[in-house]
């Protein structure tokens, strides 16, 4: 069955049009409540990140699981891994997450966890929608669930957090600059790396509900690039809004991304006899990627883009390790999620092991250009079935003659085309994206 309100990653959309409403939160909450007290009474936890709309979507959400009869545990501000970790050990039968990622402050959106903090099965999403479809009822008065708030939540996730390394970890003379964002990272990122011994600058951690992701974060790097400079700190870095995307600097300003840091940890677990099976990556991670780890004859396998997927890869395989360029790293040796926190940690574990500063530990991917253009549609017809865009899709391909390769596909989060072109040499691969992006564009008008 086709899904109705679920994307790739949950709900998403902007906040005031429908579905991302208060009373279709009031709705959904209900729904959820209904579908997973099937087997009784259930608990189910609610975190957010820092915009504004958190709060609105949070009492909706609050009042529609309250009348369904499941009792809701509130987190407040936390990382979405926060949420599947907490998820797990208050045994509760599912985590909401109040978030629209890396997107800017207008847009919110819904993401579910599992009891065992994974993404939703199929079957349980289809029921929460068909359930969307029904007359909402409310169970009787002594019946309503009853809500709490969690007040150690952001203490019981820095421990657990600081327990994915070994307990004799010390990163003292470790001088690091954290962009959080002003995200759900604000609070408990700096405090794992300063109770690991760092010198910690922080930026970006003063949220107001309106700066989620605002020329900072993992997707503005430029402050974070500078700061690093001008701190002569030993490396950056940058969370998005919801913590569960880390991309680095290097000391000489240099952006690491999610390639690079993947194949830092990947290294470094098999080095230690660690790492299990091979890697999963996306079809949009760069091809050096692939050649790098062919070379330490690491297994590599590409999943369609979007951590549910990387996910699905993984325990297909029984792998613990995959991820994608924009950072959203899974570790399952430590966590059920992507985790930012986590991962970064992993990869200042696997530089202190070889005595590497960061710029030197890249150095053993040699990235292919890559270039990525984004193309912004309505409706209407879908772009990438147009019998144009196929056939110049088709002409870049002929003509880089198995040096390359083109990916075209849809933003699962955002009305989006995006228009990848890799291979060999940089000022032909441009060129082949514009080309390819200009014949989008005009489409879609």
């Amino acid at each position: 069955m086709s899904r109705k309100y679920f994307g790739t990653d949950g709900i998403r959309g902007r906040v005031g049009h429908y579905p991302i409403t208060p009373d279709f939160m009031l709705k959904l909450g209900w729904a959820a409540g209904m579908a997973f007290r099937k087997q009784g009474k259930c608990r189910i936890l609610i975190g957010k990140d820092t915009r504004i709309s958190g709060y609105m979507f949070e009492s909706a959400l609050e009042a529609g699981l309250s009348a369904a009869g499941a009792d809701v545990m509130l987190l407040g501000p936390m990382p979405t891994p926060a949420i599947a970790y907490l998820t797990r050990t208050f045994h509760a039968e599912a985590g909401i997450v109040i978030s629209a990622s890396h997107n800017p402050h207008h847009d919110n959106g819904i993401k579910f966890f599992s009891g065992q903090g994974t993404k939703l099965p199929d079957e349980v999403e289809l029921m929460i929608e068909e359930l969307l479809d029904a007359p909402m009822t409310v169970v009787e008065s002594e019946q309503l669930g009853k809500v709490s708030r969690i007040n150690d939540a952001a203490g019981r996730y820095i421990e657990f957090c600081k327990s994915s390394v070994p307990t004799s970890t010390d990163f003292a003379g470790l001088k690091i600059v954290l962009d959080c964002a002003h995200g759900a990272a604000y609070k408990v990122a700096p405090a794992v790396f300063q109770e690991l011994g760092a010198d910690v600058s922080v930026l970006s951690a003063q949220p107001n509900g309106l700066n989620i992701n605002a020329d900072c974060g993992s997707t503005h790097i430029e402050n974070l690039q500078a700061e690093v400079v001008a701190r002569q700190a030993d490396l950056g870095i940058a969370f998005d809004g919801d913590a569960d995307r880390v991309l680095m600097v290097d000391h000489t300003g240099a952006a690491v991304d999610g390639d690079e840091l993947l194949f830092i940890i990947a290294r470094d677990l098999q080095a230690r006899g660690k790492l299990q099976g091979g890697v999963v990556g996306t079809l949009m991670s760069n091809l050096g990627l692939e050649l790098a780890l062919g070379e330490l004859q690491i297994p590599f396998v590409r999943a369609n883009v979007g951590d549910r997927y990387v996910i699905a890869e993984l325990l297909e395989r029984g792998w613990q390790l995959g991820g994608e360029n924009s950072g959203h790293l899974v570790c399952f040796q430590h966590v059920t999620t992507g985790d930012a926190i986590v991962a970064a940690l992993q990869v200042l574990l696997a530089i202190r092991r070889r005595g590497q500063s960061l710029a030197e530990a890249r150095q053993g991917l040699r990235k292919c250009p890559q270039v990525l253009v984004n193309v912004r549609f309505g409706g209407g017809v879908d772009p990438l079935k147009h019998p144009d865009v196929q056939a110049a899709s088709d002409s870049v391909t002929e003509r880089m003659a198995g040096r390359g390769r083109v990916l075209l596909r849809k933003s699962g989060t955002e009305p989006l085309v995006r228009v990848m072109v890799e291979g060999e040499d940089e000022t032909q691969v441009r060129a082949y994206a514009d080309e390819l992006a200009e014949v989008v564009t005009r489409v879609c008008v």
